[in-house]
């Protein structure tokens, strides 16, 4: 199945308008479009445009909450709890870090719990948007939704792929900051369902049927047998289940967010709850030594001989930099997540009388 392409610009617009129609304020729109469209051009299809379906049919479940502030419920100087009140997760999270931020630059850290958020996408996003103001952030992150993931050594699943974040700024010079943003499933749900939906296979390892047994297929989260369905394997085998049940720990049991259990499952939406960790590196009176280091280590690192296969060493972030410049006049979109966005488009009219009109129209 081959994929359309369609100018940023006006793909930010479409979906801006789809939040608009559907109840949001101009800047919730705004900020809502600005995060799905550059998940896209940073080559993470799985928390882009895609994602716009699901949060549609989480507004018309009841689930999620439009124009939602966050509340303070605990602040004690440098440690704080902020609720999201089921908010729009590109929103209340970015609420929550302008919160984390300044109070990072006033104490030098802030160590902030955000809970019950609807989906929040990117958290690398979230990581930008500190290291722009100089501060090195580090997210852990649970998700209650469907159960994907399967524990190491399980056959069938019992939590979602709770990522782990760490952004760390360094000198423009130096190639950009370095920006770890992974998911601790061997890949995202949201890949999975990129694949099934361009009819595509994934890769070796990541993917189990509903017997347990290890597939390219991503029929299988999506196509029942016998009322049951398959599961994503964790990354590094025992070590990416760790890190799971970490994320699951310190994101929501922590910070009084829902965990992953089938009484918490929301009808549509996607839960999440982050605990992150904002501090200033230039309190510690350390800064020239810290990008004189990190230079020196990154260029010994990068001087080691390629393998067979590979064009450079890149750097956390790097792949996302790569991208951004390669789709930045076009992004592509496969013809399954076009269909149900177009179909999303097509509730929000019914259900508010207005919207942007199908996006395929749009699609060169």
């Amino acid at each position: 199945m081959t994929d359309r392409t369609i100018h940023p610009d006006i793909l930010h617009r479409w979906v801006a308008d789809i939040f608009l129609a559907s109840g949001s304020t101009e800047h919730e729109a705004k900020l809502t479009a600005d995060h799905l469209v550059l998940s896209n051009l940073s080559g993470h299809d799985s928390h882009g445009v895609g994602m716009v379906p699901r949060y549609v049919k989480s507004i018309a479940a009841g689930e999620l909450v439009l124009n939602q502030q966050v509340d303070v419920i605990t602040d004690s100087g440098s440690l704080m709890i902020l609720d999201a009140k089921r908010g729009i997760g590109q929103s209340v999270t970015h609420q929550a870090m302008q919160i984390a931020i300044a109070r990072a630059k006033d104490t030098g850290v802030c160590v902030m719990g955000l809970r019950n958020s609807h989906h929040l996408g990117r958290v690398g996003h979230w990581a930008e948007q500190a290291i722009v103001e100089g501060l090195i952030s580090i997210h852990f992150t649970n998700a209650v939704s469907q159960h994907w993931v399967a524990p190491y050594g399980a056959a069938e699943a019992r939590f979602v792929t709770n990522p782990f974040t760490v952004g760390i700024p360094r000198p423009d010079i130096d190639g950009g900051p370095i920006v770890l943003d992974f998911a601790t499933s061997a890949i995202a749900q949201g890949k999975v369902r990129v694949a099934y939906n361009a009819g595509k296979k994934t890769p070796e390892g990541a993917l189990m049927d509903h017997e347990g047994k290890l597939t390219t297929n991503p029929g299988v989260l999506f196509e029942p047998v016998d009322g049951r369905i398959g599961a994503l394997t964790t990354m590094a085998a025992h070590k990416g289940y760790a890190l799971a049940m970490v994320c699951e720990l310190l994101g929501a049991a922590l910070t009084g967010g829902p965990v992953t259990i089938p009484a918490n499952q929301p009808k549509a939406g996607v839960w999440n709850n982050m605990l992150t960790i904002v501090f200033d590196p230039a309190r510690f009176g350390t800064q020239s030594a810290f990008e004189h280091s990190t230079r020196d280590f990154v260029d010994w690192v990068k001087s080691a001989r390629l393998a067979d296969g590979h064009d450079a060493i890149m750097m956390p972030g790097d792949p996302e930099r790569k991208s951004r410049k390669a789709r930045a006049a076009a992004v592509p979109i496969d013809e399954g997540t076009i269909a149900e966005m177009d179909a999303a488009a097509a509730t929000v009219a019914t259900n508010g009388g207005k919207g942007p009109g199908a996006l395929s129209r749009l699609m060169a």
